[in-house]
């Protein structure tokens, strides 16, 4: 996947400005931002549902705008809330599904991977939220798709539900499908990403390795301490090991409130968003501004 100069503007706004991005074959890439970043807008863009205004683009080989019917056969998408219609059995809807693509897994299959097998004769109308969540992504999987977008795929799973499907992706990205997945749990890219992008404001921010996003030096491990009167200390540093120990031999034991902080993905990703908000102001507006415009777009 190829992205270059990647723009959609309303009136005067940008909900996305300016986006270069490449997204390799059989990697999981994450595209994380805070609501309102332009991360819909521009996943909805690479599927084919919303035209550009300016930009180059390249799924597949092929240019989202013009994807036909083999193009989109090839695509496996899992929106953040999907339209199946719950008088239908979790079976039969798979079936239908199953029957609109050339090469589809075996819907047993598919089922079992979900965790649905006790439900598969259910409707999906009776299924609770989570469950009917997973059968949004066994819908998007089905198709056995060259490329996968999953938008909050996890959004109502237990934890253990949350497990199970993050071995579900691993196995999916075994067999060579390239995944982009849009999430707010930070764990779960760190879990399931080779690399991730952050935007914020219509920008991307940074792209990199889930441990090399931010920098070198986002990653500085920080050390607390209170000191003998009773003041508050933090200091980053690389050493933090020589650092308390300083501290140690300095107060004769060991100080008050000790911590040593290693920046996570979490940390580092809101340290990006932040510095965005700082500059521009309140980064929101971008996601619903495309929501409310789009729904008068022609969609593929």
């Amino acid at each position: 996947m190829r992205i270059r100069g990647l723009r959609k503007v309303y009136g005067g706004f940008a909900a996305v400005d300016g986006i270069d991005l490449d997204i390799h074959h059989g990697e999981t890439f994450a595209l994380l931002g805070p609501n309102g970043a332009g991360k819909s807008t521009t996943v909805e863009i690479l599927e084919g549902y919303r035209s550009r205004t300016a930009g180059e683009v390249d799924v597949l080989g092929v240019d989202p705008a013009h994807g036909g019917r083999d193009w989109k056969s090839r695509l496996g998408i899992v929106l953040q809330s999907g339209g199946e219609t719950g008088l239908l059995t979790v079976r039969e809807v798979l079936r239908h599904f199953a029957g609109l693509y050339p090469n589809p897994r075996p819907v047993d299959e598919v089922i079992a991977a979900v965790g649905l097998e006790a439900k598969a004769n259910t409707r999906v109308a009776k299924l609770s939220g989570g469950q009917q969540r997973r059968v949004d992504v066994a819908l998007g999987i089905v198709g056995r798709p060259e490329l996968l977008f999953l938008d909050e795929p996890t959004t109502g799973f237990d934890p253990e539900a949350r497990q199970q499907f993050w071995e579900l992706i691993r196995s999916l990205k075994a067999e060579g499908t390239t995944i982009l997945l849009t999430t707010h749990y930070l764990d779960e890219a760190a879990q399931l990403a080779d690399r991730a992008g952050v935007i914020a404001a219509g920008r991307l921010l940074d792209v990199g390795g889930i441990d090399e996003i931010g920098g070198e030096a986002a990653r500085v491990p920080l050390v607390r301490w209170t000191d003998a009167a009773g003041e508050p200390h933090e200091e980053r540093t690389d050493e933090p090991g020589l650092l308390v120990a300083s501290v140690v031999a300095e107060l004769g034991r060991e100080p008050d409130g000790l911590e040593i902080v290693r920046p996570t993905l979490e940390d580092v990703y809101l340290d990006l968003v932040r510095s965005v908000t700082a500059i521009d102001g309140t980064t929101v507006g971008a996601d619903d501004i495309a929501g409310a415009v789009g729904s008068q777009e022609a969609v593929a």
